[in-house]
């Protein structure tokens, strides 16, 4: 499940080794292999049966959605809207533990409560933009080093019996990033750790390049994410690619667009503030101009002759 928004339903993911209407808790591990594409038929199959399931969304800042996101909705707001509303689970639990600025090694030393303690089905990472960072004061972290680290994040996640779900970090305009050059070999570790290990991938970064944003670098408009308009369609389109099920719109058929509501590309709430001036500005110019002001006695002829 990937979310267009770009990432609205990034996390698809299902139950690691249990059924339907099996506890989570005491499920053994599975002793086939694991693959990706059987977790998709888990997934699927999950979504059609009653059983809540928990969902662990975790990373850092891009996840976390803290300042980034220029006052929109982060990915996992997206995900959570499309699990508890379009799908209608609303018994499943969402839970983003994602924290800004951390690194892989940051999660898997804080295991029990990331990710552990919240018992989950489905957890979903997006890692690497930090772990890419060089320059002073932080430390290097090698490609390799990452990866090993992927496999160990995957086997944790697979041990407390859920399944995993890697995803690429988005593109970076490197230009504008100094100390984050390598960004495209993170990324392939990745993609390399989620094929050796079997493991759903979700590539955004791929999904970003794709996409293009004409020529802007992602971000660079003040806008992290797509534009709004594109973001159902994109994420009702990854979904049934995932779970093989279509989600349908909760947006009512007749409703019309509001208008102005994403005028150059403006959040729909500076669109209305910006509307409210221009309102105001119109009442002004309409009034009939005020009358000349009179001035005071202080200033006329007469009350100067008279003081000297």
């Amino acid at each position: 499940m990937s979310a267009a928004s770009p990432v609205a339903t990034e996390a698809a993911a299902g139950a690691a080794t249990r059924l339907v209407g099996v506890s989570n808790a005491a499920s053994p591990a599975s002793a086939a292999p694991a693959s990706a594409a059987a977790d998709l038929r888990r997934l699927a199959a999950l979504l059609t049966g009653a059983e809540p399931l928990n969902w662990v969304i975790t990373g850092d800042s891009i996840t976390h959605g803290l300042v980034h996101t220029q006052g929109e909705r982060s990915y996992p707001e997206h995900l959570h809207e499309l699990i508890r509303g379009e799908l209608g689970r609303t018994r499943d639990v969402v839970v983003n533990t994602a924290i800004s600025g951390h690194r892989l090694t940051d999660i898997l030393d804080d295991w029990e409560r990331r990710i552990d303690s919240w018992r989950p089905d489905v957890v979903t990472l997006m890692i690497g933009t930090n772990d890419v960072a060089t320059g002073p004061g932080s430390d290097t972290v090698e490609p390799g080093a990452f990866a090993a680290s992927l496999r160990e994040f995957v086997a944790r996640v697979r041990a407390t019996g859920a399944i995993p779900v890697l995803q690429t970090p988005p593109s970076i305009d490197i230009p504008n990033a100094p100390g984050r050059e390598r960004i495209a070999e993170f990324v392939d570790a990745v993609r390399e750790v989620a094929a050796a290990e079997g493991v759903v991938l979700v590539d955004q970064h791929a999904r970003f390049t794709e996409w293009g944003h004409g020529g802007v670098p992602w971000g660079a408009d003040g806008r992290p994410l797509p534009p709004e308009r594109r973001r159902p369609r994109r994420a009702r389109a990854r979904t049934r690619e995932c779970t093989g099920h279509l989600p349908a719109s909760r947006r009512r058929p007749d409703a019309a667009p509001a208008r102005g509501a994403r005028r150059h590309g403006a959040p729909r709430r500076l669109t209305l503030l910006r509307s409210s001036s221009r309102r105001r500005r119109r009442r002004r110019a309409s009034l009939p101009p005020p009358p000349p002001s009179r001035p005071s006695a202080a200033t006329t002829p007469e009350t100067a002759a008279g003081s000297a």
